[in-house]
């Protein structure tokens, strides 16, 4: 015979409570991790934007130091054309450097939905428990 919530003892109710906050709390942490290994693979690849702009502005820098500084020397100074091209590559790493740094700076690390649910457990339990 099952008893009724009514019939269960004060004892067998905390069980119950007790399971069931359990479960809750199984379920909270199983989120959180979820959560985080989904953020944690976005800032990776943020990380990887970096890496890749900068060496592409590495091999850009000796690319262009070859190349347009000889074309450049025709026209003017060696040392003019040197700086030339040394600020143009140096404008355009800086550039995905920010892009890269801007998009990690948005990312929050915290697991939002996670902290939500937990506010939302914690009022449920605080109901149940009045």
């Amino acid at each position: 015979m099952q008893r009724t919530r009514e019939n269960q003892s004060v004892g067998e109710l905390l069980g119950d409570l007790y399971r069931g906050v359990s479960q809750v709390i199984s379920l909270e942490i199983e989120l959180a991790k979820t959560e985080i290994g989904q953020k944690a693979s976005r800032v990776g690849k943020n990380v990887g934007l970096l890496a890749a702009g900068g060496a592409i502005a590495y091999a850009g820098f000796l690319a262009l130091l070859a190349a347009i500084i000889a074309a450049l020397a025709t026209f003017t100074y060696t040392w003019l054309a040197a700086l030339i091209v040394a600020l143009i590559v140096l404008a355009i790493g800086g550039v995905l450097v920010m892009s890269g740094l801007k998009t990690l700076q948005q990312e929050s690390v915290a697991p939002q939905r996670t902290l939500d649910t937990l506010k939302e457990d914690k009022e449920w339990m605080t109901d149940q428990t009045r």
